[in-house]
């Protein structure tokens, strides 16, 4: 699976939980630690709005602080909704996934940061199906392809902080308790994980 296709799906796994989050769900808690649902969903906004911005070229100084605070208002469902289409449509722009982009780390291929968003689509789809006690299935063309892509950074993240250590697993264990796993969660208790 392609990156774009592979971003599409993501995008629909995190689209689908956003769509069924129920009025009195925004605080209950994810498996992300400290971070409600209300916080994951404006934590997945705030990365949607960056990605125009970022495939267009600008530097993190130029887009600065525009996207800090609450950028989910009264409407956190229209937010995501807004957000995500504007980011769907800058990917799919002819290109978009061949340049480089500056992020934290400095400057990377378009690729790469399409690969990390397609990751945090992912597995931010699983948490907030945790949060809002949905079905916590996904895709599995998906799950192995992510699995694929970033097993072998796993070692690489350790001392970032960006996840918790990697779980182990039993040798029958499905792709996506493996790749949840990976990244620090544990799909049988659906315990704290951080991101």
């Amino acid at each position: 699976m392609r990156l774009l296709h592979a971003h599409r799906r993501a995008m629909t796994e995190f689209d689908t939980r956003v769509r069924a989050i129920g009025d009195d769900q925004w605080d209950n808690g994810t498996p992300c630690a400290q971070w409600t649902v209300r916080d994951l969903v404006q934590h997945l906004v705030s990365e949607q709005l960056w990605a125009p911005r970022l495939l267009d070229g600008a530097t993190l100084e130029e887009v600065g602080d525009r996207f800090d605070g609450d950028v989910l208002g009264a409407d956190p469902k229209g937010a995501w909704t807004e957000a995500s289409a504007q980011a769907r449509q800058a990917w799919d722009r002819p290109g978009a996934a061949t340049g480089e982009v500056h992020v934290t780390g400095g400057v990377i291929p378009a690729e790469d940061y399409g690969w990390q968003m397609t990751l945090d689509l992912t597995v931010h789809a699983w948490d907030l199906a945790c949060g809002i006690r949905s079905d916590t299935s996904l895709d599995p063309d998906l799950v192995a392809v992510v699995r694929t892509v970033f097993e072998p950074q796993v070692a690489s993240w350790q001392d970032m902080g960006i996840f918790d250590p990697p779980l182990p697993v039993p040798d029958d264990a499905d792709e996506q308790t493996r790749l949840l796993a990976m990244l620090g969660r544990d799909a049988r208790d659906q315990g704290r994980a951080r991101r």
